[in-house]
């Protein structure tokens, strides 16, 4: 199977054996070090980690996952806004630190809100908000992944209203679409989000909880997820998202069998 660009998670604990993966199959890094509020907080630990990392011969395209956890971008509440704002600027201010190229933010919306003024609401203010941010970041690509999201509607229609942007995307999170949705409707969520995809997460799953597992090691059908991506997806990036050196290297195997 032709990926265009295998992401893996690095472990920087253990960065040489990280290293060593990313050469043999070729792959970037996604940070994951830096989405907790409590690094975000601390300047000084976000220094630290990115020091870190950048005392090595990194992988030239590297991405990094956004804060996410209460991150509420779209809330009528000014000061929920303000503070999520705050973290939002602290993960692109880390994405320079450590020369990742893009970051990775939620949809965060709740799910079965079904008034319509809060889903138009959420698309209008996203919209207006990410496009800012651009402009803020002229160096950065974002992208938007889905994550309790249980059908691929509102996150459609924002990758829609943001096509003109070329460095805004969509992160199709193929397990969170399994499992928050419906694992018998992936290939409607691939038909439709296809347009606006520019970044992709996987790992398997048991349909019901979101298990990071490695690929071949769930119920994830591996050639179906194949037959989309070379028919919708071929121009993705795929962050193989899990940890664990021989966890990854096992996913890694299984995607070059296919």
């Amino acid at each position: 199977m032709n990926i265009k660009q295998l992401l893996i998670i690095p472990d920087r604990n253990d960065l040489d054996r990280s290293l060593g993966l990313a050469r043999e199959y070729g792959c970037g890094f996604e940070y994951n070090d830096f989405f907790m509020p409590e690094v975000l907080r601390s300047k000084e630990r976000m220094k630290e980690l990115a020091g870190l990392y950048n005392q090595f011969p990194l992988p030239e395209y590297c991405t990094l996952h956004g804060a996410f956890l209460d991150v509420t971008v779209f809330s009528d509440d000014p000061d929920i806004r303000r503070v999520s704002d705050e973290r939002v600027n602290q993960s692109l201010q880390a994405a320079r630190m450590i020369g990742a190229r893009g970051v990775v933010f939620h949809t965060n919306y709740i799910p079965n809100f079904l008034t319509e003024s809060y889903r138009n609401s959420w698309v209008e203010k996203n919209s207006q908000y990410w496009a800012e941010k651009l402009e803020q970041y002229p160096e950065m690509d974002i992208y938007i992944e889905n994550m309790f999201d249980t059908d691929e509607e509102l996150i459609a229609r924002l990758g829609a209203k943001m096509k003109e942007y070329a460095r805004f995307g969509l992160c199709l999170d193929y397990a969170h679409a399994q499992v928050f949705g419906d694992e018998t409707r992936i290939d409607s969520w691939v038909a439709s989000l296809a347009p606006y995809v520019k970044h992709m997460h996987i790992n398997d799953n048991d349909f019901r909880s979101d298990l990071h597992l490695p690929i071949g090691e769930g119920k994830t059908d591996w050639n179906n997820f194949k037959t989309n991506y070379e028919r919708w997806l071929s121009n993705s990036p795929v962050l193989v998202e899990h940890t664990g050196y021989e966890r990854i290297k096992r996913s890694l195997d299984r995607l070059a069998e296919l």
